[in-house]
């Protein structure tokens, strides 16, 4: 935008929706927008998604476009009713029962399953015979994709970049979209866990763990190692949710850890922080933002991020955490964004 103090005021395609109790009338109007061919930017409970009609292909391209997303990089289909499933791709009766049990189980919510493409066109599936579907646990996305039909939907960011988890963090797509609908602040703030039906592996680390599905499945799951040259799930093959500034992950005691932030002080660097431990290190060079556990890191990881980026930090430190539960996915977005992953000795 041109000029560079955003606000909601100033942007009148930008609607408030309450999320509790979703006024028909504007999810209605946002929901003509995606049937005529335009992109609205929509709540989840993971993170805004940047969506348009699943079978406008036209519609699809223009998303693309919009976010610099590369074409192989395949859009997920969030629909509104967990059947819905079934219209959109083609299950086997062995593929059924597997996707039963973790639609009972995790849908409506932040998982997303890969299955085989019955009819949704290749400029969402980047030409694959696979589609990646969810169900979001969100009042406003449900009723706007019930309204609209299936929405193909990646998250809402310029490609690369981390996504958005709030209205705040949406200003460069402000201009590009045809509506914006404000919701509030995403409460998980990871993208959703996608699980290949086929491979029975993950693709993408999130909020539902590999011990979450293995309990379910009743075997054990695992995450993909290989790098696919045909992905199948967003975020596997690209650089993915990076902000500007370098990024460094550290593994190590309260003390390595400050003592890693004075030598970075040392060096004149401007510094951000993202901490579990507590430590006191006070200069005009670092701001530190301290979580409380792994659900509150995960929550507040991309938006942090985008604060050290306006605040024009030259290196972002992070606490390593363990890969158990939701620390499959932080680590997983750790990996993809730094520079280094350094364990202090």
């Amino acid at each position: 935008m041109k000029n560079s103090c955003w606000t909601m005021e100033k942007i009148e395609k930008i609607i408030k929706i309450n999320r509790r109790k979703p006024e028909k009338e504007k999810i209605e109007a946002a929901a003509q927008i995606i049937k005529k061919g335009g992109i609205v930017v929509f709540p989840t409970e993971t993170v805004y998604g940047i969506g348009a009609s699943a079978f406008n292909e036209r519609a699809i391209k223009r998303l693309y476009k919009i976010k610099g997303r590369p074409l192989d990089n395949p859009s997920i289909i969030h629909i509104a009713r967990k059947k819905d499933i079934y219209d959109i791709a083609d299950i086997s009766k062995k593929d059924k029962e597997i996707i039963e049990k973790l639609v009972k189980k995790f849908w409506p919510g932040p998982l997303t399953l890969v299955v085989k493409n019955k009819k949704i066109p290749a400029a969402a599936t980047a030409g694959l015979d696979t589609v990646a579907v969810r169900m979001p646990a969100n009042k406003i996305a449900l009723e706007l994709i019930k309204r609209s039909g299936p929405i193909a939907a990646p998250s809402a960011n310029i490609s690369g970049k981390p996504s958005g988890t709030s209205i705040e963090m949406l200003k460069e797509l402000a201009e590009k979209v045809d509506l914006i609908i404000n919701g509030g602040e995403s409460k998980i703030g990871l993208e959703s866990t996608v699980f290949d039906i086929r491979t029975k592996k993950i693709l993408r680390p999130g909020k539902i763990s590999p011990e979450q599905l293995s309990k379910i499945l009743k075997e054990k799951v695992t995450k993909i190692k290989k790098i696919l040259k045909k992905p199948r799930s967003p975020g596997m093959k690209y650089k993915h949710y990076s902000p500007d500034a370098k990024v460094i992950v550290l593994f190590g005691s309260k003390n390595k850890i400050e003592k890693f932030i004075e030598k970075m002080i040392n060096k004149k660097f401007r510094i951000g922080a993202i901490l579990l431990k507590k430590i006191k290190i006070k200069d005009e060079k670092v701001n530190i933002k301290f979580v409380k556990n792994l659900d509150d890191y995960a929550k507040n990881l991309f938006k942090f991020f985008r604060k050290f980026d306006e605040m024009k930090c030259d290196v972002i430190i992070c606490e390593g955490v363990k890969e158990k539960g939701i620390g499959h996915a932080i680590m997983d977005r750790f990996k993809k964004a730094s520079e280094k992953l350094i364990k202090l000795k």
